[in-house]
């Protein structure tokens, strides 16, 4: 984590997905309430990730999240951190064992549109569960 963008008046923060509430009382909070927390974000993560990635090659992708010490499951999560490791690495989604459900093969293109698409639903969450109408 760094500077949350709740200090520039997002409701919820573009980097980490918390709601600004959650920045602002994160130190007050119980390891069960952070935990419960980051269970909601990856959840949103991990059906993101499950409707546009694909593990096209199993054996590609366990060599390569083997190398990026990340897990060898195919859970949202480990093909998230796998994703991650192959824009660090330039590498291709095919390099990964991966191919994206939505035609873009750019793996950080993939990348930053999966983190879109959960600070969206971050956003529509927040609305749906604390958002004061007038």
């Amino acid at each position: 984590m760094g500077i949350c963008s709740t200090t520039y008046g997002d409701l919820v923060c573009r980097g980490c997905k918390r709601f600004a509430h959650e920045v602002v009382q994160w130190n007050g909070y119980t390891d069960e309430q952070r935990a419960r927390i980051w269970e909601r974000l990856a959840s949103l993560r991990r059906d993101v990730v499950e409707q546009w990635v694909h593990v096209e090659n199993p054996q590609h992708f366990r060599d390569t999240s083997a190398v990026s010490g990340v897990g060898s499951e195919t859970s949202g999560e480990v093909v998230y951190e796998v994703l991650r490791y192959l824009v660090t690495t330039d590498g291709g989604l095919a390099d990964g064992g991966l191919r994206a459900k939505t035609g873009n093969d750019d793996a950080l293109t993939l990348l930053q549109a999966i983190d879109a698409e959960v600070y969206r639903r971050s956003i529509a969450h927040y609305e749906r569960s604390f958002r004061v109408t007038t």
